[in-house]
């Protein structure tokens, strides 16, 4: 499941902004897909899904896109192009704020980064400033909600051979020095099994 939006970037100009269209893979936190544009426009979103799928590799009916009630996210271009890709169309519930949770932590990621700018100097400046935080954040940055695995780490399988990586050396730990750890064995944490915007409601007791 992938989750998009649109945030705003100050332009040069005061008063005006630049959209920064964000796709993130919400299991391994990884952006797939982004574009910087002078203005929020359907179209541009259309070219943007359709480029990630392809890159992805995506099969028919195995993807779904979660957005907000936005006028990019329920335009009919954009309607059209999910379904010609056999993506399955997820909205966030009306007046509901908190219902794409993964694209705005992201967005905040960004923009509460030491190296973000106030003010970015030109479309370009925005452009290249993404392009080396994105990469950051794939390849480098350590998700407390991934184990502290990066989200490439997640997105491209490498978490089985982390996790005992980390485990052999907690275990050797534990060898040398038992009294240490009073109640148990150490235990590498690993990544959620699983990862939901509204998970299902569990069935009630009879």
């Amino acid at each position: 499941m992938w989750s998009w939006d649109i945030t705003k970037l100050k332009d040069p100009v005061k008063g005006t902004w630049l959209c920064l269209y964000v796709i993130l893979d919400i299991y391994s936190r990884a952006v797939v897909g982004w574009t910087v544009a002078y203005r929020e426009s359907a179209a541009l979103a259309e070219r943007l899904i359709r480029q990630t799928v392809r890159k992805q590799g995506i099969p028919r009916d195995r993807l779904t896109l979660h957005a907000d009630r936005g006028a990019a996210m329920k335009a009919k271009a954009v309607i059209e192009l999910l379904a010609d890709l056999g993506v399955t169309r997820s909205h966030s519930r009306p007046q509901q704020s908190n219902d794409n949770p993964f694209s705005e932590a992201q967005f905040k990621t960004l923009k509460y980064h030491h190296t973000f700018p106030d003010r970015f100097r030109s479309i370009q400046d925005a452009r290249a400033f993404c392009r080396a935080f994105f990469g950051w954040y794939n390849t480098e940055h350590r998700h407390s909600g991934l184990a502290l695995m990066t989200p490439h780490q997640v997105h491209y399988g490498d978490t089985a051979a982390i996790c005992a990586a980390r485990q052999a050396v907690l275990d050797e730990g534990h060898r040398r020095h038992p009294e240490r750890f009073v109640r148990k064995p150490p235990e590498a944490p690993a990544p959620p099994a699983a990862v939901w915007i509204n998970p299902p409601a569990e069935p009630k007791a009879s």
